[in-house]
C-alpha cells in the first residue's frame, strides 16, 4: 500500500493548508542490486520499467514475463536499481502518479543515485515513458521507449528535447504504428537533441526482447547523467 500526500485548501478558500491521505494501491516490483558493479561515491543507477497493457492488473507476476524484471530473475548481479510498477485493470499509466511512488522509492532508497535515474517502457508502457518525460523532463537522465508514442507527443518534444533518448520499433507492427515512433524522432532531430532511433526490420510488434537482452542499452544508460 502506497499512501499518496495531497495538499487542497479548504472550500472557503480561507488561507489555511489541510493535508489529505489518500490511499492508492500500486503493486510493483524492487530489485536492489548486490553488487556496486555501477556504484559512484556509494550510489548505483536505477532503471524505470512501465510494462505494456497485457500485464496490468493485480496479478504481480505478470510484470516478471518482460523487460528488466524479467532479467533480474535469473540474472541476480545485475547492477542497477530497477522499480518496475503495475497498472491497475483498464487503466493507463499515470505520470503523478508514478512520479510520487518515485518520490516514495527515493525516500526509502538512499544508495539511489538520483542523477543516473533512466526510464523505459514498452507499447503502453512507450506512451507512458513520453508522458512522464513530459511531465518531469528534468528528472531523468536518459530514456527509451518502445513502441509507442502518439501526435501528441511528436507536438510536444520541445519539451523532453534535451533528454538523450533512444527509440525502438519494429518496421512491421500492427498494433502501433511504426509512424509515431518516425514522427518522433525526426521532431527531435530538427532540434537537434540526442536522439537515436532503432526500426528492427522483421520484428512486429514485439520490438522489446531484442533491445532489452541488447548490453548496448545498459551501456548506453550508463553514458548519460544529469551532473554531466
Amino acid at each position: 500500500m502506497y499512501i499518496v500526500d495531497a495538499q487542497t485548501q479548504s472550500a472557503y478558500h480561507i488561507n489555511k493548508e489541510v493535508t489529505i491521505k489518500e490511499k492508492v494501491d500500486i503493486n510493483y516490483l524492487f530489485f536492489k542490486p548486490s553488487n556496486n558493479e555501477y556504484a559512484i561515491d556509494g550510489k548505483s543507477p536505477l532503471i524505470i520499467f512501465l510494462h505494456g497493457a497485457g500485464e496490468r492488473g493485480t496479478d504481480i507476476e505478470k510484470v516478471k514475463v518482460h523487460g528488466p524484471p524479467n532479467i533480474v530473475e535469473t540474472q541476480k548481479d545485475f547492477g542497477f536499481y530497477v522499480l518496475s510498477p503495475q497498472c491497475r485493470k483498464n487503466k493507463r499509466w499515470d505520470a503523478k502518479l508514478l512520479s510520487q511512488l518515485l518520490d516514495d522509492i527515493l525516500a526509502k532508497n538512499k544508495n539511489i543515485d538520483p542523477n543516473r535515474i533512466y526510464l523505459t517502457g514498452l507499447s503502453m508502457g512507450g506512451y507512458g515513458t513520453y508522458d512522464w518525460a513530459i511531465l518531469e523532463p528534468n528528472r531523468f537522465a536518459a530514456i527509451a521507449p518502445i513502441c509507442g508514442g502518439s501526435d501528441t507527443h511528436t507536438r510536444l518534444v520541445n519539451a523532453f528535447k534535451h533528454i538523450p533518448i533512444w527509440i525502438f520499433h519494429g518496421a512491421m507492427d500492427q498494433v502501433v504504428d511504426l509512424d509515431a515512433s518516425i514522427e518522433i524522432a525526426r521532431a527531435l532531430k530538427n532540434l537537434d537533441a540526442d536522439v537515436q532511433f532503432t526500426i528492427y526490420p522483421f520484428a512486429n510488434h514485439d520490438s522489446w526482447t531484442e533491445t532489452y537482452n541488447n548490453p548496448a542499452l545498459y551501456k548506453w544508460f550508463l553514458s548519460n547523467s544529469l551532473n554531466k
